[in-house]
C-alpha cells in the first residue's frame, strides 16, 4: 500500500489548522468595522434629523417625539413580552409530570426532545419578537398618548351622556388603544399557552381520558376570563362610541352620532351585554376552583347568543317597525343634535344667512355707479397669467413662477390699497445650464425677487401693470431681501457659504456672484456631519468635495409646507402657502389647522375630497395628519422666511382646546397671537382649504330646521368650474368687495352655490378674509328664493358661449394659431341682482403667453363683451341713460346693428380712434427698452417682436401728430 503520508494516488494530506494571529486580528477588525458601518448607516438618519431640528431651534419637538416614541416602544414592548413570556413559562411549569403513553404523546416526544436544549432561547426569542412588534405598534400611537396626558376640557358636553368633548377627542382613542393592546396580549398568550400545554400533554386531542389537566384548565380559563372581561370593557366603551359612530342616513352623507335606534336599542343592548360579559368572565375565573368548563362554556354561548339577539336582531326590529313608519318624527331630536354639533365643530354656527332677491329694481345709472364702488373687479386671473409672468419677468431660463399665482394686498405709492397678483421668481433646476453636481447644488442655489401686478388693471396690450418687477427688483413694494432660498418650487438641497460662490443674478450682461450670509442651514465643517449627510443623501462627494469648506451649510427641506409640517407634526397644513413682503423680508405665510375625528354628533368630512377644486394639484393639496375629520380650526398661522428658512408658529385661535393641548405637549413652540406684528397681520387672510371645508358642510348645514334637513328640499351643491373642462368644483376667489348693507369694501373669499341638481343660482357665500378686520372670519350667506331663475355660473358661461356676437368676435380673435382662455368668472351681488364679470385672454399668434383682450359682463339677461372693464360695465348697464329699450344692451337705440358704435364722434370733436401722442411716445420708450433687453439676452424672437412694436409705436406717434392728438 502506498504511504499516505508521502503522497501517492490519493494525493498529499492537507492539514487545516487555526488561522494565524494576524489573520484572526484582520477578521475581527473587518467584523468590527462592518458592524460599525451598519450602526453608522442606522445612526446617520437620526443624527441629520437632530441637526436639522437644532438648526431651526425646534430641537424640543424632535426630543419630545423621540422620547415619547421610545418610551411607548419600551413600555408596551416589554409589557407584551412579559405577558406572553410569563404565560409560556407558566404553561411549561404547569405541565404534567408524566405524559400519557399514547400514539399522540409518543409522536410529540420527538418535538419535546428536540427543543429541550433550546427552551430558554426559544422563550426569549418569542417574547422578544412579540415585544418588538407590539412596541413598534405602540410607538406609532404617540399622538394619542400626548393628547391623553395633556388634554384640556372643551367646555362643551355631548347631549347624550353629558361628557365633556375632551373625553371623546383625547381620552376615548387612548382607551381604545389600551383595549386593543389588552386583546392582542390576551389572544397571543392564549395561543402560546395552548400550544405549550398541548406539546407537554396538558391538552390532549386523541389520547384517552380527560382532554385537559386541571392545571391547563385553570390556566386557560383565566386567560379566557380576561378576554371576556376585556369584551365587557369594550361593550361599555361602545356605549360612548355611539356618539362618534359614523353611519348611513338618508338625510345626509357621513352621519355621525346617535339616531333613534342607537339611543333606544343599541345603547341598552350594549349595557345588557356588558353585564352578561361580566358574569361570563366570573364563570371563567371560577374554574380555578370548580375545574370544569361546563358553566363558562354555557355562559359564553349565552353571551354570543345575546350579542346576536340583543345587539343585532333587536335593533333591526326597532328600526323596521318603530322608526321606518315615522322616521322623520323619530329622528328629529337627533337631527337637531347633529346640526348643532356639526355647525359648532366646523365653526359655521355664527354664519349670517339673509334672503336675497336676485333681481334688481334699480336704474341703469345707479347700477353703473354702484359697480365701481361695490367690488374691485379683478382682471388678472392668478390661475391664468403665470405664463405671462414667466414670459415678461422670468429674465433667465433657470427661474420659474408657480403655475398658480397668489392674491394679496399692497399699498401703492399714492396710498391706495390694491388687490395684487404676486409670485416669487424661484430657481428652476430643470433650467440650469450645463447641469452638474456643482452647478445644481452650489452655484444655482436661489431665486431672486418678487413680482407683483395690480389685479384690477392691465395695460393697453392686455398685459399686467407691475407694481414690482425686473431684476434686481424695482417698484412700489420698498426695499427687501430679494433672495429666495426657500420656496414652493425649491425641492433640492443646496450647499452654500463655502469656497464656491453662488450665482446671484445677471445684470447688464455680467454675472453677479453672492455668498449666503444666513444661518438657515446645517454646518458641514464637521467631518462627522459631512459623513452623515453623505450617507443620508446617498452622495459620497459631500464627504470629500473641495467645494465644501469652513462655514459651508447644507439647506434642505426647503418648501414652506414641508418645514411647517416637520416642526409641528400635529398640524394639518393648508395647501396654498403664499409669499408676502413684511418688514424687509419675504415671508411665506402658511395656514395650519388642528383637527379631530372624535367630536360627538358632528358629521365627518374627508379633507382630501372637500379641499379639491379645479385648480388643486399635488403641489397645492392639503397636508393632513388625518384625512377624515369632524372638527377643524385654523388655530395656527405660520411663517417661513424665504432667505433664512426660519419658521415661526403663532397662536391664532386662542380658544381652541386642541391647540392648547398640543401647546402643553410641546411648550415654547407656538408664540402667542400678540407676537404677530401689525405689518404681518395685514397680509394674513382667511385660508382657502378651511373655506372649502365649510362651504361643503354648508351645502347641507345652512338649514337649522330638522324637517328641512331631513327632506333635503333646501340642499345646495357646489357648481363645477364653467371655465374648465371636467366635473371639478369651482375654486373660491379672493376679492375686495362690500356686501349689501356694508359701507366699505373688505378683502373677502367668495363662492356660489346651486340648488341641488339645478344650475340656477341658489346662494352666494362670502367670508371676511381680512385678518385686521373686526369681522374677520364672519360668514355671510345670501340665499336666493327657492323658485329663483337667476342664472348660476354654468348658465352664465353657456350664455356667453352661445351669444352670436361674442362668438363672431372670438372667431376673429382666434385667427391664426391664437387660443381663447377664459379667466375667473367673478360673482358680485349688486343692488339686489348679480353681476358676473369674466376676463377673456388670447394666447398665440404674436405672443406665446395669455394677454387679456376682452371683458365679459353679465347682469340679468344683458351681456356685454368689450375691450375694457369700463366699457363692459357701461354697455351692460346702458350707462348713457337710455334705459332698457328692448334692443341689444350693447347697442345704441336707432343704430344700425351692423354699425360699430366706436365710429361715432367724440363730444370734444376729435375722432375717438385718434391715437394719443403721449401714449404713443411712452409706447416707443417701452418698445425700445424691450428691444435692448432682448438684444442683451440674445433672445432674437423677442427682439424681432420688440422691433415690430417699435415701428408700430412710431407710426402711431406720427398719426397722432397729424391728427392733432395731445
Amino acid at each position: 500500500m502506498p504511504d499516505r503520508g508521502s503522497g501517492g494516488p490519493t494525493g498529499p494530506r492537507i492539514r487545516v489548522g487555526r488561522p494565524s494571529r494576524r489573520a484572526r486580528t484582520l477578521l475581527m477588525t473587518a467584523g468590527v468595522l462592518a458592524v460599525l458601518a451598519m450602526l453608522f448607516v442606522m445612526f446617520a438618519g437620526f443624527w441629520t434629523d437632530w441637526l436639522w431640528y437644532r438648526s431651526l431651534d425646534y430641537s424640543s419637538v424632535f426630543t419630545t417625539t423621540l422620547v415619547t416614541k421610545v418610551g411607548l416602544f419600551a413600555v408596551f414592548g416589554l409589557l407584551m413580552a412579559a405577558v406572553v413570556g410569563l404565560n409560556i413559562w407558566l404553561a411549561h411549569r404547569l405541565r404534567p409530570p408524566l405524559s400519557a403513553m399514547s400514539l399522540e404523546q409518543q409522536s410529540l416526544d420527538r418535538y419535546r426532545m428536540g427543543i429541550a436544549p433550546y427552551k430558554r432561547w426559544i422563550l426569549l426569542g418569542i417574547a422578544a419578537l412579540v415585544g418588538l412588534v407590539s412596541g413598534a405598534s405602540a410607538a406609532g400611537q404617540w399622538r394619542k398618548w400626548l393628547l391623553w396626558v395633556n388634554g384640556v376640557d372643551f367646555g362643551t358636553t355631548d347631549p347624550q351622556f353629558g361628557m365633556d368633548v375632551s373625553f371623546y377627542a383625547f381620552d376615548l382613542p387612548w382607551y381604545r388603544f389600551l383595549l386593543g393592546f389588552g386583546f392582542a396580549a390576551t389572544v397571543l398568550s392564549l395561543i402560546a399557552a395552548g400550544l405549550v400545554h398541548y406539546l407537554y400533554g396538558g391538552l390532549r386531542v386523541t389520547s384517552p381520558g380527560a382532554r385537559a389537566t386541571a392545571q391547563a384548565t385553570g390556566h386557560l380559563s383565566v386567560l379566557l376570563g380576561v378576554f371576556v372581561a376585556l369584551k365587557a370593557v369594550a361593550y361599555w366603551l361602545d356605549r360612548y362610541g355611539l356618539a362618534v359612530k359614523g353611519s348611513d342616513f338618508k338625510a345626509t352623507e357621513n352621519w355621525t352620532g346617535l339616531k333613534y335606534v342607537d339611543a333606544n336599542a343599541y345603547l341598552p343592548a350594549k349595557t345588557i351585554l356588558f353585564i352578561i360579559a361580566i358574569i361570563c368572565a366570573v364563570l371563567f375565573f371560577a374554574t380555578l376552583w370548580r375545574r370544569t368548563w361546563q358553566l363558562p362554556v354555557i355562559g359564553f354561548g349565552l353571551m354570543v347568543l345575546s350579542a346576536i339577539l340583543i345587539g343585532g336582531l333587536y335593533p333591526a326590529i326597532v328600526q323596521k317597525f318603530q322608526v321606518e313608519p315615522n322616521e322623520q318624527a323619530k329622528e328629529t331630536p337627533y337631527i337637531k343634535k347633529n346640526i348643532k354639533a356639526t355647525r359648532d365643530a366646523y365653526n359655521i354656527n355664527d354664519s349670517r344667512a339673509t334672503n336675497y332677491s336676485g333681481t334688481s329694481k334699480a336704474g341703469d345709472q345707479e347700477l353703473r355707479n354702484a359697480a365701481d364702488t361695490t367690488a374691485a373687479l379683478r382682471l388678472l386671473d392668478p390661475n391664468v397669467v403665470s405664463p405671462t409672468f414667466q414670459q415678461k419677468q422670468q429674465v433667465r431660463g433657470y427661474y420659474e413662477f408657480p403655475a398658480t399665482l397668489d392674491v394679496d394686498r399692497y399699498t401703492t405709492e399714492d396710498g391706495e390699497e390694491v388687490d395684487s397678483v404676486v409670485g416669487l421668481r424661484e430657481i428652476d433646476p430643470q433650467g440650469i445650464p450645463k447641469k452638474g453636481w456643482i452647478n445644481e447644488h452650489f452655484k444655482y442655489t436661489h431665486g431672486y425677487g418678487m413680482v407683483a401686478a395690480k389685479g384690477t388693471e392691465v395695460d393697453k396690450d392686455g398685459e399686467p401693470v407691475f407694481l414690482e418687477k425686473n431684476l434686481p427688483p424695482r417698484g412700489e413694494l420698498g426695499e427687501y431681501q430679494p433672495r429666495i432660498y426657500y420656496g414652493e418650487q425649491t425641492t433640492t438641497y443646496s450647499i452654500v457659504d463655502g469656497p464656491q460662490e453662488e450665482i446671484d443674478y445677471v445684470g447688464d450682461g455680467e454675472e453677479v456672484t453672492y455668498s449666503y450670509t444666513g444661518d438657515g442651514g446645517v454646518e458641514l465643517s464637521n467631518p462627522f456631519n459631512r459623513a452623515a449627510y453623505a450617507m443620508s443623501f446617498g452622495e459620497p462627494r459631500i464627504l470629500y468635495s473641495g467645494a465644501i469648506g469652513e462655514g459651508s451649510q447644507i439647506l434642505y427641506n426647503r418648501t414652506p409646507k414641508e418645514r411647517v409640517e416637520a416642526v409641528a407634526p400635529w398640524l394639518t397644513i393648508d395647501g396654498d402657502p403664499y409669499p408676502a413682503i413684511v418688514d424687509g423680508k419675504v415671508q411665506w405665510i402658511v395656514d395650519a389647522y388642528t383637527t379631530t375625528n372624535n367630536y360627538p354628533y358632528s358629521s365627518r368630512t374627508t379633507l382630501g375630497d372637500t379641499t379639491t377644486d379645479a385648480l388643486t394639484d399635488s403641489q397645492r393639496s392639503v397636508v393632513a395628519q388625518q384625512n377624515r375629520v369632524n372638527y377643524i380650526r385654523n388655530s395656527v398661522k405660520a411663517t417661513v422666511d424665504a432667505y433664512t428658512g426660519e419658521v415661526e408658529l403663532y397662536q391664532w385661535d386662542e380658544k381652541d382646546p386642541v391647540l392648547k393641548t398640543w401647546m402643553k405637549a410641546f411648550p415654547g413652540t407656538v408664540e402667542p397671537k400678540s407676537a404677530i406684528s401689525k405689518n404681518l397681520k395685514e397680509h394674513m387672510r382667511y385660508p382657502q382649504d378651511l373655506f372649502k371645508v365649510q362651504r361643503e358642510l354648508l351645502t347641507r348645514y345652512h338649514v337649522t330646521s330638522a324637517s328641512q334637513f331631513y327632506s333635503g328640499s333646501e340642499r345646495w351643491q357646489i357648481p363645477d368650474d364653467p371655465t374648465r373642462e371636467g366635473s371639478t368644483a369651482v375654486p373660491p376667489y379672493y376679492l375686495s368687495m362690500k356686501l349689501p348693507g356694508e359701507k366699505e369694501q373688505t378683502f373677502s373669499l367668495t363662492t356660489t352655490f346651486n340648488p341641488v341638481e339645478r344650475e340656477t343660482l341658489g346662494a352666494f357665500m362670502a367670508v371676511d378674509a381680512n385678518a385686521t378686520s373686526p369681522n374677520y372670519g364672519r360668514i355671510d350667506l345670501l340665499r336666493l328664493p327657492s323658485n329663483t331663475t337667476v342664472a348660476g355660473p354654468q348658465q352664465v358661461q353657456s350664455k356667453i358661449n352661445s351669444d352670436p356676437e361674442i362668438a363672431d368676435d372670438l372667431n376673429i380673435l382666434k385667427r391664426g394659431d391664437s387660443e381663447i382662455e377664459y379667466g375667473n368668472l367673478l360673482t358680485v351681488p349688486l343692488r339686489g341682482g348679480l353681476l358676473y364679470v369674466e376676463p377673456v385672454y388670447i394666447e398665440g399668434a404674436n405672443t406665446s403667453y395669455p394677454r387679456m383682450r376682452k371683458v365679459v359682463a353679465v347682469y340679468g339677461e344683458r351681456v356685454a363683451f368689450e375691450n375694457t372693464l369700463e366699457e363692459a360695465l357701461n354697455n351692460v348697464f346702458q350707462a348713457d341713460g337710455t334705459g332698457d329699450t328692448g334692443e341689444d344692451p350693447g347697442q345704441d337705440p336707432g343704430q344700425d346693428p351692423g354699425e360699430d358704435q366706436d365710429q361715432g364722434q367724440d363730444p370734444g370733436g376729435d375722432p375717438p380712434g385718434a391715437p394719443d401722442l403721449q401714449q404713443a411716445l411712452q409706447d416707443i420708450e417701452d418698445a425700445y427698452e424691450r428691444s435692448e433687453q432682448a438684444f442683451r439676452e440674445g433672445d432674437w424672437g423677442a427682439y424681432g417682436r420688440a422691433q415690430e412694436d417699435l415701428k408700430e409705436a412710431i407710426q402711431e406717434a406720427a398719426d397722432a401728430r397729424e391728427g392733432g392728438g395731445s
